[in-house]
């Protein structure tokens, strides 16, 4: 392997650098990314939580990555002195029917290989989080915590030791193959090599595009909202509160998160975004709007899931409705306890069909790896996420 231009400076593209260089150590290894600084969206805009691995089907990729992952994560944090806990979270089922749920959760996390998983029942659960709510819930004491930013600035760091070439306001706005070689264009000049591989996030699909791929999945993207505790009601949560989740979609549900330097955090929801780095509600792309409404598959979505949007949008607007999915965990908790935090972006891939891709989506070209669906877990998983690229593309 001779050289590689890596698309996109967050947690995948930097993690994908970091064990191209570790499998290559001679490789020339050129990471491309279109902002100041690197992590600049969906690597530090979430809940900064290390997913152990429960949710995924087994024998999936965000399975085997994810439990893989948090692994190599938790080491290298260890390593590199980053702030981090691994201290466990309830995923609290509130109602009778969300039973079995709860234990096929249990049963996909065993099938995984994480290790002491249990179901609680009320008494057992208040041990560990004395004002959540619920019926049962399962104890998962691998999950922790973890500032995803130090870990983007300490990737981007080692890569560069090691001989990286990190462009930064290096948007590709062309890409051509040149005698076997791939050419990227940016504002911060040409850079060639022999392997591309994408990690561009939410720009992943246009990307891919530029690299002469057809899009068949499109990237949708859906904003989290999150609130803060204020500091006088966050002994409610100690660590991690979260939902039993709708497997009819990869999105986990309004949760409670302790932050690695303080503070509780609620959320996120997750509603249709206009922009794909549409941070707020106001926010309007116009070319990103026409892309989703020209789509065929967004139509059929609202058409198949009306409940779902309107529910996440009436929560947007709505603090009290918002608080109401909170009290499910925690009971006590009330509108006035919230204040307004921050919000995320997430890249989901979408089907022509209207279904939301479950898995990480990963499609070979001419000399190409195009990631087009790397969501959570894929911040945790970013490591494991790179050796599997870097085995791809050769021994």
């Amino acid at each position: 392997m001779k050289s590689v231009c890596i698309i996109g400076g967050g947690l995948v593209g930097l993690g994908t650098a970091y064990r191209v260089l570790e499998r290559f150590p001679s490789a020339r290894v050129t990471v491309l990314e279109k902002e100041a600084a690197v992590g600049a969206h969906q690597s530090t805009h979430n809940s900064g939580v290390l997913h152990a691995g429960l949710y995924y089907a087994p024998g999936s990729a965000k399975a085997r990555l994810a439990v893989t992952g948090i692994r190599q994560m938790a080491a290298f944090c260890r390593a590199e002195s980053i702030p981090h806990e691994v201290c466990g979270k309830l995923v609290v089922a509130a109602t009778p029917d969300e039973l079995p749920r709860l234990d096929e959760l249990l049963r996909r996390g065993q099938a995984n290989g994480l290790q002491g998983l249990r179901r609680l029942e009320p008494a057992e659960m208040r041990k560990l989080e004395p004002n959540v709510g619920g019926i049962a819930a399962a104890h998962v004491p691998e999950e922790g915590i973890v500032d995803y930013q130090q870990v983007c600035e300490r990737l981007a760091a080692r890569v560069r030791e090691r001989g990286a070439n990190l462009a930064l306001n290096a948007k590709v706005t062309r890409l051509t193959r040149r005698n076997g070689t791939w050419v990227a264009a940016t504002p911060a000049g040409e850079f060639s090599a022999e392997f591309l591989i994408n990690c561009a996030g939410l720009h992943s699909d246009r990307v891919a595009v530029l690299a002469g791929l057809k899009r068949e999945v499109r990237i949708v993207p859906f904003r989290g909202e999150y609130y803060q505790l204020k500091p006088a009601r966050q002994g409610l949560v100690r660590n991690l509160i979260y939902p039993v989740p709708d497997p009819k979609f990869p999105f986990l549900g309004v949760h409670f998160t302790r932050l690695i330097h303080g503070g509780i955090e609620a959320g996120p929801n997750a509603v249709l975004a206009f922009a794909r780095e549409g941070y707020k509600l106001t926010t309007v792309n116009l070319r990103d709007l026409v892309d989703a409404l020209a789509f065929p598959g967004l139509w059929r979505f609202l058409r198949q899931y009306p409940d779902m949007v309107r529910s996440e949008l009436a929560r947007s607007f709505s603090k009290t409705l918002f608080c109401r999915s909170l009290q499910k965990l925690v009971p006590d908790i009330r509108p006035a306890d919230l204040d307004t935090g921050g919000a995320g972006v997430r890249a989901q891939a979408m089907t022509p069909a209207g279904e939301l891709v479950q898995d990480f989506h990963i499609l070979t070209g001419d000399h190409a790896l195009h990631v087009l669906n790397a969501p959570s877990p894929a911040a945790t998983a970013c490591l494991a996420i790179g050796e599997h690229l870097a085995g791809l593309l050769g021994p």
